[in-house]
């Protein structure tokens, strides 16, 4: 529930800054954007950039273009150029990513303006930098740790309960595993998912 709330929280700063369309870096930042539509009423582009290689663990020396959208009439891609874009990811960490989603926006698309909604901005110093016209929105500032989102549980070996149960104890609150009338999960209607929103901060192992 941390996540969909801390999303909700920043509605007010999305709506003043009045995005036309959202673009959704992948993959953490697809399920905040989901979020974010649900009180923002605008149609979501989806583009993947790959930073961190999932196959060793470790960093690209360069940010890799997976996925990208076209500007084909009668798409969602023809609402960026000469509009207001917001784009969404789920942590600002390096600021690596974000700042090459915006020159390639810039590059590639011609918007008229960007803005940026983070879930979790780690509290770090910045290798990438962005423009000082760029809106910048954060949803909360976080410790630099090591976040485990509830869509990436089964990658350190947890199932969804789980997850959210040391979820809710790194935060100090009471686990109610109830089902299916837990506040402290969300049920998602798609194929009968269960989608937990709670995130899970691990210290960063030195």
């Amino acid at each position: 529930a941390q996540i969909a709330e801390t999303v909700s929280s920043a509605v007010p700063a999305v709506k003043a800054f009045s995005p036309d369309v959202i673009v959704a870096i992948g993959g953490g930042g697809y399920i905040p954007a989901r979020m974010l539509r649900t009180e923002v009423k605008v149609p979501i582009l989806a583009i993947s950039l790959e930073l961190y290689d999932d196959r060793t663990h470790t960093a690209n020396t360069n940010v890799l273009r997976k996925q990208w959208f076209t500007e084909e009439p009668g798409t969602f891609g023809a609402l960026v150029r000469g509009q207001r874009v917001l784009i969404v990811d789920e942590v600002d960490d390096t600021r690596t990513t974000l700042e090459y989603a915006v020159k390639e926006l810039e590059r590639t698309n011609s918007p008229a303006a960007i803005g940026i909604l983070v879930v979790h901005n780690k509290l770090k110093p910045k290798k990438g930098k962005l423009p000082s016209y760029v809106h910048y929105i954060v949803g909360e500032d976080v410790p630099d740790a090591w976040n485990c989102y509830p869509w990436d549980a089964k990658a350190y070996g947890r199932d969804i309960r789980s997850h959210e149960k040391l979820a809710h104890a790194c935060a100090g609150e009471t686990w109610k595993s109830g089902f299916p009338f837990s506040f402290s999960i969300v049920v998602a209607g798609f194929a009968g998912a269960l989608l937990s929103t709670a995130v899970m901060v691990l210290q960063r192992r030195n």
